[in-house]
């Protein structure tokens, strides 16, 4: 492959900002090219928030020419494909026929490889776990330009290091992973308006037999109305649940949208006020939900708008996810870091709030308790409010998920991760010349 001029590249959150070299290998090949070459980080869609897939004056493997099916196992259920696959891919072939990602984010733009290295997660961890437990095996090129299959029974330790490995451990070409059988495409679901935190946390434990719940809070509320919003549970629709109109249709896909934010929209139009008048509008939203929902509006509503990061301006933003454990303590400790995003005048925006499940893998973010993902516009006291959250967070016996991450530091991020060190073993025995390298990588000390 021609070697190309440094271009600048970012993550979702569009900060930061950097110039690499970045290349689209579309066969084992061309990625071995790039390996040989060194410093080098793999990406997929970029629908990382930070600089979990960016390379600051190093490489950048673009892998999303590698997304081709490579077996179908209509029988187990088992897809075996190439690691640029993306959900979106797996849903227009296999939604037809009745089948879905077990695991589903926020978003459908995710490759198979971008979900293994970020462990992702969804509305159902509680029930599903993260992508981890669909994933069977999958093939990966080590730096020494080795392709090996890895398991749960097959370079065992390599296989744990890569949920939530952030790329920094090989280039994943393939993946056998397990789809969900279901009858339709639609989710029934039900909206309960909370009035407090309190209120919030025992709907939550009420509605746990739900396999599907998270939550909007809103961000600015303050006192008796901290903590409030509304939470949002479902289950599948099966074909008997559907009402006639959709019953003509079971299985339907989304559409391609046709909304888009074409420019960077000015950075002053996301302030207090208008965040106000936003969420007053999300409320309403969320708390009037039709019976019967399309995975489209379930799961992936912000993808009905193309380019929607552009709404942050050019300045770029953050997502802010932490996981605390739950408990009395844990309550008090929500309630606490609620209040200081309340009171921070950062502008929070957008959030997710709900009860995590189990945890597994090393590096991995989920374990059992409250977690909260909040948006910031990126202004000039964000990193300053964002180490305070560390602490308190910290303090609190949590972490925060890497997988969108921008500010922390290598100390903090050790203390959240203790198990740190377990997965440094295991990138000195399979990478001890650091070829596979990120900005995040460097930032966090993550090499052997």
């Amino acid at each position: 492959m021609a070697v190309k001029q440094k271009e600048k590249l970012a993550g979702w959150g569009n900060f930061p900002v950097t110039a690499s070299y970045n290349f689209f290998p579309s066969s084992e090949p061309e990625v071995l090219k790039t390996v040989k070459q060194g410093n080098l980080v793999p990406r997929g869609l970029g629908r990382s928030y930070g600089d979990q897939a960016i390379n600051e004056n190093g490489q950048v493997a673009i892998c999303t020419h590698l997304n081709h099916f490579l077996g179908w196992d209509e029988k187990e259920g088992i897809l075996e494909c190439e690691a640029g696959v993306s959900l979106e891919d797996i849903i227009n072939v296999f939604g037809p026929k009745g089948w879905l990602p077990m695991i589903c984010p926020g978003t459908k733009f995710v490759t198979i490889g971008g979900a293994i290295a970020n462990d992702i997660h969804g509305k159902a961890h509680h029930v599903d776990g993260s992508f981890y437990n669909c994933v069977i095996s999958f093939n990966i090129m080590l730096a020494s330009g080795e392709v090996v299959a890895a398991s749960r029974t097959e370079h065992a330790d390599l296989f744990e290091a890569n949920f939530g490995g952030l790329g920094l451990l090989g280039v994943i070409l393939s993946a056998k992973i397990r789809l969900r059988k279901v009858e339709t495409t639609y989710f029934k679901q039900k909206s309960i308006k909370v009035k407090n935190l309190e209120e919030m946390l025992k709907a939550l434990e009420e509605y746990a037999h739900f396999n599907y719940s998270v939550a909007w809070v809103d961000p600015l509320a303050k006192g008796s109305k901290l903590g409030s919003g509304v939470l949002t549970v479902g289950n599948a629709a099966g074909l008997d649940d559907l009402p006639p109109s959709l019953r003509k249709e079971p299985l339907k896909l989304h559409k391609k949208s046709k909304l888009t934010v074409p420019f960077f929209l000015p950075g002053f139009l996301l302030n207090t006020v208008t965040v106000k008048m936003l969420n007053r509008v999300i409320a309403f939203v969320q708390n009037s939900p039709k019976e019967f929902i399309h995975y489209e509006k379930f799961f992936f509503p912000l993808d009905m708008i193309n380019n929607w990061n552009k709404g942050y301006g050019k300045r770029g933003f953050i997502q802010y996810q932490f996981v605390i454990p739950p408990g009395k303590e844990g309550a008090e400790n929500v309630k606490k870091i609620i209040e200081m995003i309340a009171s921070s005048g950062c502008t929070p925006f957008l959030n997710v709030f709900k009860k995590m499940g189990h945890g597994q893998g090393i590096l991995s973010f989920p374990f059992e308790g409250y977690t909260l993902a909040i948006d910031f516009p990126v202004t000039k006291n964000l990193r300053a409010f964002t180490k305070k959250m560390d602490a308190e967070v910290l303090k609190a016996g949590g972490r925060i998920y890497l997988g969108k991450d921008s500010m922390l530091d290598k100390e903090t991020f050790q203390a959240m991760y203790p198990q740190y060190d377990q997965w440094l073993a295991i990138k000195r025995k399979y990478d001890p010349q650091n070829v596979f390298t990120s900005d995040i990588g460097r930032r966090l000390g993550l090499h052997s």
